[in-house]
């Protein structure tokens, strides 16, 4: 069994630790998939307005960046005419301040405006009857990317320059975790084990003083040595098209990714860089591994070409199993 270990160590969090406290395990349903919550406090605690609070949270998120649900801001941005400015709220404005820059630095490998594209290949909330044509593909292409957006981070202002779609698939899952986990730090719950869909976030320690355990997942049929993550002031986020059959568009061709690559998984400080980072790597295969070490990124990647299957760690990563 290898064991990655976070870089460092809080100190508080073991001094504060609590041997009596309980645990807590709530769960529900979210962005198509559930959400689960495993957190230590006192045994007296009631789990019931925690769980509340996290439903209402998450609801906020689905309102905001929801590419499925037709009254969301998102949706309502990607059909707004040609010149408007919208003004984002908080959450919305940090995800699309993150996700430019990531888009940025992956250049396009993430990318938040491929809407159309998505549509176009039925990835979202429209079936299509066949894939689309090679001028579908172009015509959705020449209405998306990142590049054509502007965005003015004081005053959260997102410009719609035309017929552009948000997808924000790649990135407001993780957020949505982070966002949980600080919710629970704000209503003085510091340990707690957050997931979404497969996403998770580990703050603070277990009442035995352990980290919150992860064992990374790993495509079905692969046989990969176990890897074991001390989620402690971490996130790990995995990307592969195992899960929901083949997906992943690579952004600067508006096709599917030919990279080889089975699963994509990314240790952060936050879900959201995880999140983002991994669909990135999807997209950008073993030839995304320089620019993983290049941004510090702890990140291992799978590939299967030509039936050989090989499993990449970035040197991050390799310094976290040596730790």
């Amino acid at each position: 069994m290898r064991i990655a270990l976070p870089p460092t160590i809080d100190a508080a969090a073991f001094a504060a630790r609590d041997p009596a406290a309980a645990v807590f395990d709530i769960d529900g349903e979210t962005m198509g998939t559930r959400w689960s919550v495993r957190f230590a406090a006192p045994a007296a605690t009631d789990p019931a307005p925690i769980r509340r609070a996290i439903v209402a949270r998450l609801a906020g998120l689905v309102a905001e960046m929801s590419h499925w649900a037709p009254d969301s801001l998102l949706s309502r941005f990607n059909r707004s005419a040609p010149g408007t400015w919208t003004t984002l709220p908080a959450d919305f404005a940090h995800v699309m301040a993150r996700g430019l820059s990531i888009a940025e630095t992956t250049h396009g490998a993430f990318d938040p405006a491929i809407g159309q594209l998505v549509d176009a290949w039925g990835f979202g909330p429209v079936a299509i009857a066949s894939p689309p044509t090679a001028a579908e593909v172009e015509t959705a292409r020449a209405v998306s990317g990142w590049s054509r957006l502007s965005f003015a981070p004081t005053g959260a202002h997102l410009h719609q320059p035309g017929g552009i779609a948000l997808d924000l698939s790649g990135i407001a899952k993780g957020h949505a975790v982070d966002a949980v986990a600080d919710l629970l730090r704000d209503a003085g719950i510091a340990n707690a084990l957050v997931e979404i869909g497969g996403e998770l976030v580990g703050r603070g320690i277990r009442p035995d003083g352990d980290p919150w355990w992860v064992d990374l997942e790993s495509p079905p049929g692969l046989t990969l040595p176990p890897l074991r993550i001390a989620l402690h002031g971490l996130a790990v986020a995995t990307s592969g098209d195992y899960r929901r059959g083949a997906h992943t568009i690579d952004p600067r061709t508006g096709r599917s990714i030919e990279t080889g690559v089975v699963s994509a998984s990314v240790i952060h400080h936050t879900a959201l860089d995880a999140d983002s980072w991994a669909t990135a790597l999807t997209v950008l295969g073993a030839e995304g591994l320089n620019l993983a070490h290049e941004q510090g990124i702890a990140a291992r990647l799978v590939t299967e070409i030509g039936g050989t299957v090989r499993e990449y760690l970035t040197p991050a990563l390799s310094a976290m199993l040596e730790g």
